[in-house]
């Protein structure tokens, strides 16, 4: 077994896409036209880090109770995190697209770390070896 797909919710999608396409350089896997489980218009868009095996849904918030959840869909902890061979020529690439990062690179036992925000406000962090 794998995880195949997590859901980020987002305010729209485009801007989105966007952000994990052309400023974290993933790869956009699926984008087709959909529908609610009550029949109205949606979209399912997959996207996904060059060579990796899981993905990530970019649904966009349905109503108030998912709105509130963008940005905050761990409830302000770090809940996602992009392992990067190349730590720091990732990390310069992240900070000349605006990626904002709300704390520098610093090693611990387990890798290079810093952390930093989505489009939607989640908090992720980049990792690399030691």
């Amino acid at each position: 077994m794998q995880i195949d797909l997590v859901t980020i919710v987002v305010a729209e999608y485009d801007p989105a896409i966007d952000f994990f396409t052309e400023v974290l350089g993933f790869e956009l896997v699926e984008d087709y036209p959909s529908l609610t489980n009550d029949g109205r218009p949606k979209r399912w868009v997959v996207v996904r880090p060059p060579g990796g095996q899981t993905g990530l849904l970019l649904a966009r918030a349905d109503g108030d109770r998912q709105a509130r959840t963008v940005g905050d869909q761990v409830a302000g902890r770090v809940g996602f995190f992009l392992r990067a061979d190349d730590f720091d020529a990732v990390h310069r690439r992240m900070v000349e697209a605006g990626v904002e990062f709300v704390k520098p690179p610093r090693t611990e036992p387990y890798g290079r770390v810093a952390v930093f925000r989505d489009i939607a406000g989640n908090l992720w962090d980049l990792l690399g070896p030691a």
